[in-house]
C-alpha cells in the first residue's frame, strides 16, 4: 500500500511529499544545527504518519510527550530499571502501541543505557511481532557518538550498538530509523551510512557543510547555501523524498513543544529590598517533613511454607519431639564467628572492589575453615549483613534507638546501595564528618566519585536524606526521620576507610 506524507511545501508552489512504505524500507537522517527545525521536522512526520504506522520516539529532552494528548502515544518513564525497559520494549511490538520513551531529567550515560535497553528489546522481539514500526531518534549524536566523551566505555559501546543494529540490521525487523542530529562530525559513521535519505538544514560549520553536499551529490560549491537556510527549510534527498536535491518548506503542526525557544521579555522594575528578596528563603522553600508510608510486607517465601507445611505434618504423626542427631547450636556463638569472618574479608585492601557474588563465595569457603555451625547465610542475608559490617558501627551505638531506626529505613533501598546508606548513617548517628566521595565509592565497589554522588541525590528522592553544602564546599546530610545530621565534611577529601587501613598495615 503506498502512503503519502505531506511534509510541507516545495518549489513552485508544489507538496513536498515522502513515500511512507519506502521510507520504511530506505531510513532516514536529519541534520541541521540547534534552531534549525529538526525537532518540527519530527513532528510534522510522526503526526502525519501517525494513523499510518506504529512509533517509537526516543526523546531525550521531553519534547514529544505532547503526542500521548493527540494521538494516543504512551510516554515510557526512562526512570526504570535496564531489564525493566527491555521487557516494556518487547509488549510494545506485541500490541502494536505507539511509544514516546522520555529520558528527561537523566545524565547523559544514564539516557544511553535507557536507550540501549530500549532498542535492544524492539530489535529481540520475536519474529511473530515484527510488524512495520518508525523509530525516532532525537539528538542521535548522543547514542551514536564518533567519539568517546565523559561517558564510560560500556555505556557507550551498548548504546553504540543498539543504534548501529537499528539502522544496519532493524529492515528486515521492521524497524525503519529515523535519525535527527545537530553536527554530521558528532555522529557514528557506520549510523549514518545506513540511511538513504536525507533532509539537511542550516548548518555552519565548513567539515558540516562538506559531509552534507557530499550525502545529496552537490558539488563544494553549492554548499554555502547551507548557511544561508532558514529556520524550518532543509534540502531532501533520497527514494522516499526526491531523486534530486528538493528544497523543502517543514509544514505547521498541531501539537508543540514543552519547551520553545526564549523569547526577550523586559526586566522587572528594580524592588528597593532586593537584598532582602535573595538572601532572605521564602516559607515555601522549608523543606516539609517528608512522610512515608511503610513498603507492604516482603511475600511468604515458598520454601517456607513448604517448611511450614511439613512442621504440622511431623507434629501430627510424632506426640513426643524426636531427638536430634546433631548438637544444639550456640546462635551467640555462631553469630561470633561469622563477624570474625566478615572483618577478615574487610581487612583485604580490595575488598570493595570485588563484586558480592565473588565475597559471597569467599565468604562460605572462610566459613567452612572455621567451621561455622548452623546453615549457610544466603546471599541477600550476606549483603545486608556485609554492609551493617562495612559501616564499622561500635556495639553501643549499634544498639541505640536511631540505629535501629536507621536499619527499618535501609529495607526500603536495593541491596546493592544499603552499604552507602549505612555509612552515611554511621556518621550521622555518631556526629563524624560526612564521608567523601571516594570512601562512598569504595563502599559502593566504584572509583567513580560521580556515581558516589549519584546515590546521594537517590537517597534524597526517596526522602530519607536532605543533602546540603555550606559556604566553604562542605557537605551535610541530614536524616529527618533519625533527628540527626552529619557534620561538614569534604566531600573532595581521600578515601578515609583506605587510609585506614594503610596505617594499620
Amino acid at each position: 500500500m503506498k502512503v503519502d506524507i505531506d511534509m510541507g511545501a516545495a518549489p513552485a508552489g508544489a507538496k513536498a511529499m515522502l513515500d511512507l512504505e519506502e521510507l520504511l524500507a530506505t531510513r532516514l537522517l536529519v541534520q541541521g544545527n540547534s534552531g534549525s527545525g529538526k525537532s518540527h521536522l519530527l513532528r510534522r512526520l510522526l503526526e502525519q504518519s501517525a494513523q499510518w504506522v506504529q512509533q517509537c520516539v526516543i526523546d531525550p529532552e521531553g519534547d514529544f510527550v505532547t503526542l500521548a494528548d493527540k494521538y494516543g502515544h504512551v510516554v515510557v518513564d526512562g526512570a526504570r530499571t535496564e531489564n525493566e525497559l527491555t521487557r516494556i520494549a518487547a509488549r510494545i511490538r506485541q500490541h502494536r502501541v505507539s511509544v514516546v520513551l522520555d529520558l528527561e531529567g537523566l545524565d547523559v550515560e544514564q539516557q544511553m543505557r535507557c536507550a540501549a535497553a530500549f532498542l535492544g528489546g524492539l530489535f529481540d522481539a520475536e519474529r511473530d511481532y515484527w510488524y512495520p514500526m518508525l523509530v525516532v531518534v532525537d539528538e542521535a549524536q548522543l547514542f551514536a557518538p564518533a567519539v568517546a566523551g565523559e561517558v564510560s566505555d560500556e555505556a557507550r559501546k551498548l548504546s553504540l550498538g543498539a543504534m548501529t543494529n537499528l539502522m544496519c540490521r532493524g529492515r528486515k525487523r521492521g524497524l525503519a530509523g529515523v535519525i535527527a542530529t545537530q553536527r554530521l562530525a558528532k555522529l557514528a559513521k557506520n549510523v549514518a551510512a545506513e540511511a538513504s535519505n536525507f533532509l539537511m538544514g542550516r548548518t555552519f560549520l565548513d567539515i558540516d557543510m562538506a559531509r552534507a553536499s557530499d550525502l545529496l551529490g552537490m558539488e563544494r560549491r553549492q554548499a554555502e547555501q547551507f548557511r544561508d537556510l532558514a529556520r524550518g527549510h532543509f534540502v531532501a534527498l533520497g527514494p522516499a523524498l526526491s531523486r534530486r536535491p528538493l528544497p523543502v518548506t517543514i509544514g505547521a503542526v498541531e501539537t508543540s513543544a514543552r519547551s520553545s525557544s526564549p523569547k526577550l521579555t523586559p526586566l522587572p522594575q528594580q524592588a528597593d529590598d532586593a537584598h532582602d528578596l535573595i538572601f532572605t528563603p521564602a516559607p515555601e522553600e522549608r523543606r516539609p517533613v517528608v512522610r512515608r508510608t511503610p513498603p507492604p510486607p516482603q511475600p511468604t517465601p515458598t520454601a517456607d511454607i513448604l517448611a511450614q507445611l511439613s512442621q504440622a505434618k511431623a507434629m501430627a504423626e510424632a506426640e513426643a519431639p524426636a531427638m536430634t542427631l546433631f548438637p544444639e547450636i550456640d546462635q551467640a556463638e555462631r553469630n561470633g564467628l561469622i563477624d570474625g569472618v566478615m572483618q577478615e574479608m574487610l581487612g583485604d585492601p580490595d575488598a570493595g572492589f570485588r563484586t558480592d557474588a565473588v565475597l559471597y563465595q569467599d565468604f562460605l569457603v572462610r566459613c567452612r575453615i572455621r567451621r561455622v555451625p548452623g546453615e549457610a547465610l544466603s546471599l541477600p542475608a550476606f549483603r545486608r549483613k556485609l554492609a551493617v559490617a562495612r559501616a564499622g558501627i561500635d556495639g553501643e551505638t549499634a544498639q541505640s534507638e536511631p540505629w535501629q531506626q536507621a536499619l527499618e529505613l535501609s529495607k526500603s533501598l536495593p541491596d546493592d546501595v544499603q552499604g552507602v546508606f549505612f555509612i552515611v548513617a554511621q556518621a550521622a548517628v555518631t556526629g563524624n564528618p560526612c564521608p567523601s566521595d571516594a570512601t562512598l565509592a569504595r563502599a559502593y565497589g566504584t572509583h567513580s566519585a560521580r556515581r558516589a554522588r549519584r546515590l546521594l541525590t537517590y537517597f534524597e528522592e526517596q526522602g530519607l536524606v536532605v543533602v546540603r553544602t555550606d559556604f566553604a564546599g562542605n557537605r551535610v546530610v541530614a536524616f529527618p526521620d533519625l533527628g540527626c545530621e552529619t557534620l561538614a565534611g569534604d566531600p573532595n577529601g581521600p578515601d578515609d576507610g583506605a587510609q585506614e587501613q594503610h596505617a594499620a598495615e
